[in-house]
């Protein structure tokens, strides 16, 4: 039995991740920051669901989620899913000319310092498991060769805080694949979904989002690793 951990997964993409796993067999750990979403949504999916507090910029909290899941017997698969973007009052993306230090350090606590505070904490099981992979979900945002190219969508888009989060989340999977070469580890880009993240502005449902989640979730000890990729393959970074 493969048991995955998917942080920020009492809804969106996270949500979407934890049901589409449960369904090919996996045992899955729904990681909300909040207990009582998470429980609700671990009562949504099923009996092979399990709520685990989670608050990625929480050290205690994480150490908390650690030692509940490996005293359950451990863990397979971790999928970085939890993210914030930088949004004024408003509700629209904070622009470059507007970021401050603040603003970043907001989006990279979560963003950068989370994910990395996870990875740290629950390497160990991990590195226990025979096939062990993760999954950090990235965004198309986040290739600088994209964003330099005047024509490209991604050029277009006005933040700063959280692109350049993820273009860090994407070093960190190249680093990490080379230090953990036993282990599967790949950035994927899920496209413009429809969650609160975007303000349910994506072009896609959630549904097509999850699809490369779940499948480098999916991966074997022989796929690839180190890698940044799409529903339809490898991205330029």
């Amino acid at each position: 039995m493969t048991t995955t951990l998917v942080t920020g997964a009492n809804k969106g993409l996270g949500f979407e991740t934890a049901r589409r796993l449960l369904a090919a067999g996996h045992t899955v750990y729904v990681g909300s920051r909040d207990a009582a979403r998470g429980r609700r949504a671990a009562g949504q999916l099923g009996a092979r669901a399990r709520c685990v507090q989670l608050d990625i910029t929480d050290d205690a909290s994480v150490a908390a989620a650690v030692s509940a899941i490996e005293d359950d017997g451990g863990l397979d698969v971790l999928v970085n899913n939890a993210g914030i973007e930088a949004r004024g009052g408003n509700g629209t993306v904070v622009p470059a000319a507007e970021v401050t230090a603040d603003t970043m350090r907001e989006v990279f606590e979560t963003n950068v310092f989370g994910t990395v505070r996870v990875m740290h904490a629950f390497l160990p099981l991990l590195q226990r498991s025979a096939a062990p992979v993760v999954v950090n979900v990235s965004s198309g945002l986040a290739s600088l060769t994209h964003a330099a190219e005047p024509d490209h969508p991604s050029a277009a888009y006005p933040g700063l805080a959280y692109p350049a989060s993820k273009a860090v989340i994407n070093m960190l999977t190249v680093r990490y694949a080379k230090a953990f070469p036993a282990m599967r580890i790949n950035a994927v880009e899920p496209g413009f979904t429809r969650t609160d993240l975007t303000g349910n502005t994506g072009v896609q449902t959630v549904e097509q989002g999850a699809e490369i989640i779940v499948r480098m979730a999916r991966l074997g000890p022989d796929g690839p690793t180190g890698g940044y990729v799409d529903a339809q393959g490898p991205l330029p970074w």
